[in-house]
């Protein structure tokens, strides 16, 4: 049945030969006496997803099952997903430890007695991607198995002594591999706790007390330096009417911040320059019909989420990068994500490409010599501000974030020394961060894989040794289809749905 070579005393079978199969039915869901109280797991995609099924989302009744196209199916029986959108990557199957029905959307295999269920679950999961590959019904609208071929799939099929002892070995390895993943994940948490903690000692001063206590006196103070910029401004103002400074942010329910820092408003941190703080096209101003095969890069989502400005392939002409001027980027601008995943952050680097921003961002021109990018990217993707802008006047959650929003926020201000020093520590200590989730990937993946290997091991019958005195898997496959063929096939009789 399949070209691998098995151990003398293994054998081939179909996957449809091993047991008695059953579909499932869903009891109407007008009849409310097929559902309440009932004690009956009514097993369906969503329940499956884990190995062991103990209980399922949906009890049915004794009455459901009797009057309707549900069936019983017992204990210790292999669950099979043939008809879900998750089989577009994955295969679920799982062993039944108390008598289920199931829904239509999966298959049962009742293995015969020979037959270990877990061995045959266990085999079916470490060939996943075959029989997604091999079994997939094409043209349906969900992705679907085609039963008759996973009926077809061929099984190695071990003695029933060595079936126990594979499987025995596979959870005891597996168990161990479980551990060592939850010990990764544990530190990713932490990891991200820890980045998120580094974020706010950065933005509140914590990160630099030591330095701002030794060289307080050196320093200018912030508010000073605002004042400086805002009078500046008001004395080149060349715009039509009055100068309007902007709105000094409410303090009230602000935390305090060092000596020497004060909160300030953005456009006071912006470039002095029309369009500094600007939100992407609005509307119809930039349509799918304005893209073109080259020319001004379009930024957007992609590349912010994605931390690479070089990513994407939407571009606009001359003319249109003309008409939307007022959106161009420039080296050194910042980049906000509106929605999905709001607050992201991206600064441009000096060789960046010409082009504009899309109607998902904003983009952020500072003038450095006052507030560094850097130092308002650790801010922006700080848990302390993200807790600012996720909530409105009236203090519900926020799912997007807007240019009013950001105009509006408060921007802690130090000096221009100091935030340096601050982004370079917190750069430091973040690429440790990264250097060991990097780490933590790698060792999950390998996990992974070792997984793959001891479950390749398994059905080749290299992972336990083969006893000469169990009985050859041919022979137990020719008393199960003996005993097939021996009894007579049952006529299936339709319920009557209520």
């Amino acid at each position: 049945m399949s070209g691998k070579k098995l151990p003398s005393n293994w054998a081939w079978s179909r996957l449809g030969d091993l047991g008695a199969w059953s579909g499932g039915g869903t009891p109407s869901k007008a009849n409310l006496a097929f559902w309440e109280d009932g004690s009956i797991p009514w097993v369906s995609p969503k329940d499956m997803k884990f190995g062991r099924i103990r209980s399922s989302e949906n009890s049915i009744t004794e009455e459901a099952v009797a009057q309707s196209s549900a069936k019983l199916i017992p204990a210790n029986s292999i669950l099979m997903v043939t008809r879900s959108g998750i089989l577009a990557h994955s295969f679920p199957v799982a062993v039944n430890e108390p008598e289920v029905t199931v829904n239509q959307d999966l298959k049962t295999l009742t293995p015969a007695d020979n037959i270990s269920p877990d061995f045959l679950a266990w085999h079916l999961r470490s060939e996943n991607y075959r029989i997604l590959k091999e079994c997939a019904k094409h043209g349906t609208t969900v992705a679907s198995i085609d039963t008759h071929r996973l009926k077809n799939f061929s099984i190695p099929i071990a003695p029933l002594n060595e079936q126990h002892r594979i499987v025995e070995k596979i959870e005891t390895l597996f168990a161990k591999i479980d551990k060592g993943e939850e010990a990764l994940r544990e530190v990713q948490k932490l990891l991200k706790r820890y980045r998120q903690s580094i974020l706010k000692a950065a933005v509140t001063g914590e990160l630099t007390r030591d330095w701002r206590e030794a060289n307080q006196h050196k320093l200018e103070p912030a508010s000073d330096i605002l004042a400086r910029i805002l009078e500046s401004r008001r004395e080149n103002w060349q715009g039509p009417g009055k100068y309007k400074a902007p709105n000094i942010p409410d303090t009230a329910n602000l935390p305090e911040l060092p000596e020497g820092w004060v909160w300030a408003p953005l456009e006071g941190l912006c470039m002095p320059r029309k369009h500094a703080l600007k939100a992407g096209p609005f509307g119809s101003a930039l349509k799918k019909s304005d893209y073109s095969a080259s020319g001004y890069k379009i930024y957007g989502q992609e590349q912010v989420i994605g931390g690479d400005w070089t990513i994407g392939d939407y571009f606009i002409d001359e003319e249109k990068y003309q008409e939307l001027q007022n959106c161009s980027v420039s080296p050194r601008d910042v980049l906000i994500s509106l929605v999905g995943t709001i607050g992201k952050v991206l600064i441009l680097p000096p060789e960046c490409a010409p082009g504009i921003i899309n109607p998902r961002l904003v983009k952020v021109s500072l003038e450095e010599n006052v507030y560094l990018p850097e130092f308002f990217k650790l801010y922006f993707e700080s848990s302390f501000l993200k807790a600012l802008y996720k909530l409105d006047a009236h203090g519900a959650t926020m799912d997007v974030l807007n240019l009013g929003i950001i105009r509006k926020l408060p921007y802690p201000l130090c000096s221009p020394e100091e935030q340096k020093l601050i982004v370079d520590r917190a750069t430091e200590a973040l690429e440790s961060a990264a250097a060991l989730e990097v780490w933590c990937q790698a060792e999950l993946k390998r996990s992974n894989a070792l997984r793959q290997s001891i479950l390749k091991s398994a059905f080749t019958g290299q992972l336990v040794p083969q006893d000469p005195d169990d009985e050859p898997a041919s022979e137990l496959l020719a008393r199960i289809r003996a005993e097939r063929e021996a009894t007579p096939k049952s006529k299936s009789r339709r319920k009557a749905r209520v």
